[in-house]
């Protein structure tokens, strides 16, 4: 079974051809589809394809990058949301140091109150971590959650060790396809299978063959059978482990629509 843990299927790059695209990610073998919210404007949208779509799953959360337009009232909204509804995890939240805007002390606040919130449904997280691993790591050590995915993972072997250490799994996703990606595939190679969750993050973070084109959850096989080379493994037992290991964090059933 493949499982893509990241995918905004909500995402405006989708509206003309979206159900075309669940299709085709299905013929191409992948089963299951998580879709994080980013921002409060958005939980609708997540919670209508998990409801719409069998073989999707959601979570909610506001992103780094939106929280300059959140407001206190949203992270009461997500409080109610978490707890009235079926997500399956708070995200995609985290912090995001690649950009100057929103300030990273207005992030580490909505990154915190986030966690706070994770803590108190019993809930894993979806974490964004761009240039700021030891950030998120630090304030995971503040406020300990019931793990979770650091999503697009391009940390060091060490700082991949902590987040396994604090039973999170890693995500993998298009960044790795480019050649030059040394340190993603080597980590990719070398890391316990046990660690690794499979991604597109579609419609972002294009793979080599579709380079500043629109991501596609199809897109997942390719990735995975690349994986499977640089482990000098199959691509079904790949399959097998990295949806085992999705189990691990959100339980078998995982709020998929077939599972409720």
């Amino acid at each position: 079974m493949l499982i893509d843990t990241h995918i905004h299927l909500d995402a405006r790059e989708f509206d003309f051809d979206r159900e075309a695209v669940i299709e085709a990610a299905r013929v191409a073998g992948v089963r299951r589809f998580i879709v994080p919210a980013v921002e409060r404007q958005n939980f609708d949208a997540v919670e209508a394809l998990a409801t719409s779509h069998a073989d999707v799953a959601f979570a909610l959360g506001i992103h780094p990058l939106y929280v300059g337009g959140a407001t206190a009232a949203d992270l009461e909204v997500l409080d109610f949301r978490l707890g009235a509804s079926r997500a399956i995890a708070v995200g995609e939240i985290g912090l995001d140091q690649f950009v100057a805007t929103p300030a990273i002390e207005l992030q580490t606040e909505y990154f915190v109150a986030q966690l706070k919130l994770a803590r108190k449904h019993g809930l894993p997280v979806i974490l964004h971590v761009r240039r700021a691993v030891d950030a998120v790591l630090k304030a995971l050590r503040r406020i300990e959650v019931p793990g979770g995915i650091a999503h697009s993972f391009n940390g060091s072997l060490q700082q991949a060790h902590q987040f396994i250490d604090m039973g999170f799994k890693l995500g993998f996703g298009g960044a790795m396809t480019f050649t030059g990606s040394t340190r993603i595939r080597s980590l990719a190679a070398e890391l316990p299978l046990s660690a690794l969750v499979l991604e597109t993050d579609a419609p972002d973070i294009s793979p080599a063959w579709r380079h500043g084109a629109r991501t596609e959850p199809a897109d997942l096989a390719e990735i995975l059978k690349l994986i499977a080379v640089l482990r000098s493994d199959t691509p079904e037992h790949v399959a097998a482990a990295t949806a085992d290991n999705v189990h691990q964090i959100f339980g078998r059933g995982a709020r998929f629509g077939t599972d409720r």
